[in-house]
């Protein structure tokens, strides 16, 4: 593990961390703005951050979407039981676990080093009901009792791109199984133009869930730049106004898709199954410039 300057109290860092994990290099990189709040990059690119002092704090985008369903997901303050699928630096299951105090979360990675990693440099608070599991998302989903989660959310990246067998019918047909009724599915899903991978995700999982809304960036839903999307389903109502409210409400709007809007959306886009199945598309070098 290389490090920069003496550290400054646990979790912070007045230059970057990094370590070679089994993704690539994974540095942390301090938020001048927040004492104890850094960044986790994997080869350059932004995965997620994290603040030790403000686990409720959501920077990026997509996890500020993610944290508004994991509010929407039972009554406030209410104990869940959530399966994350990939575990960058723990963001949502401090998020949850700060929100929703006694709940109990698995998180699945298989990146041994980043785990250690994370575990060093920003430590999980005593007291959290969050246990690590070090395997591939579906192997570990697998390992899940039957209606076990209340919530799943699927924020796996392996260069910048998902993983191919986390993309098909079977995987979905395998997250509806881990859920109990009316327990809810979120996947972090990246696209550009024209978007045909995002497509293919909303028509796969509505061959599993009958109801699904999508939240993004209006230039992302509109294929003019690349960026991130994420897709909730159930096989109950949604809370779509509520989350439309949220997204247009926050630093960076966002846009809810739902019911006809989404089906032309998605338009011809045929369901994904392991034998189809591809990676998502590799972003353009111009994101991370």
């Amino acid at each position: 593990m290389a490090k920069g300057k003496q550290k400054q109290g646990r979790g912070r860092a007045a230059e970057s961390i990094s370590a070679q994990v089994a993704g690539g290099l994974a540095e942390l990189v301090p938020d001048r703005d927040r004492p104890r709040g850094s960044t986790l990059l994997i080869d350059g690119a932004p995965q997620s951050h994290v603040d030790l002092d403000d686990p409720a704090y959501l920077d990026f985008s997509y996890q500020r979407r993610l944290g508004h369903i994991a509010d929407l997901v039972a009554p406030p303050g209410k104990p869940v039981q959530v399966v994350h699928l990939g575990g960058g630096a723990f963001t949502l299951a401090r998020y949850i676990a700060a929100t929703r105090p006694r709940s109990t979360q698995q998180i699945v990675e298989i990146d041994a080093p980043l785990v250690q990693f994370i575990r060093t440099e920003l430590p999980l608070e005593t007291g959290w009901r969050i246990r690590v599991r070090g395997t591939d998302a579906r192997e570990g989903l697998a390992r899940i009792p039957d209606g076990w989660a209340d919530l799943i959310i699927a924020d796996v990246f392996s260069g910048a791109r998902t993983p191919a067998h986390l993309t098909s019918t079977e995987f979905v047909t395998d997250v509806r199984r881990a859920l109990r009724p009316g327990g809810h599915y979120a996947a972090n899903l990246a696209d550009g133009p024209p978007l045909a991978h995002l497509k293919a995700q909303i028509a796969t999982v509505r061959t599993v869930f009958p109801e699904l809304c999508l939240t993004a960036d209006p230039a992302v839903l509109r294929g003019r730049r690349f960026g991130n999307a994420v897709l909730l389903a159930s096989d109950r109502e949604l809370p779509v106004a509520e989350l439309t409210r949220r997204a247009a409400t926050d630093p960076h709007q966002g846009r809810v898709e739902h019911g006809r809007a989404l089906l032309d959306f998605t338009g011809g886009a045929v369901p994904v199954t392991d034998a189809s199945a591809r990676p998502s598309p590799a972003p353009p070098p111009s994101v991370f410039s």
